[in-house]
């Protein structure tokens, strides 16, 4: 398993969004909704906005900041127009209040 540190889980609040560049692989955005931790590629599948620079709301939801697309964090799936095509979801532990990406499993959800 190829795992990547993110960053301890207190320098991450509730419904704020991190941006992260694991080796070889393009942007992830780590999210931290109640206290849980969700991963997803960055990219907007619509178009080139980075889901980091939107909102993640309390129900998991993030919203793409260039046309308001949003999509479900913890399973990648589209859920409003223009967005129709599932992001990439990572999973996420934590051990030792310590945050880690799961790079190998990374996977395209419907």
């Amino acid at each position: 398993m190829s795992r990547f540190y993110v960053c301890d889980t207190e320098a991450l609040g509730n419904n704020e969004i991190r941006q992260v560049t694991p080796p070889g692989l393009g942007p992830v955005a780590v999210y931290r909704v109640a206290d849980a931790f969700y991963a997803t590629d960055d990219i907007c599948s619509h178009g080139q906005a980075l889901l980091s620079e939107g909102e993640v709301d309390e129900d998991c939801v993030v919203e793409c900041p260039w046309h308001g697309g949003t999509f479900d964090v913890r399973t990648g799936e589209a859920l409003s127009f223009p967005c129709v095509l599932p992001i990439k979801v990572y999973p996420v532990t934590v051990e030792s209040g310590r945050v880690y990406l799961d790079l190998a499993s990374g996977e395209v959800k419907p």
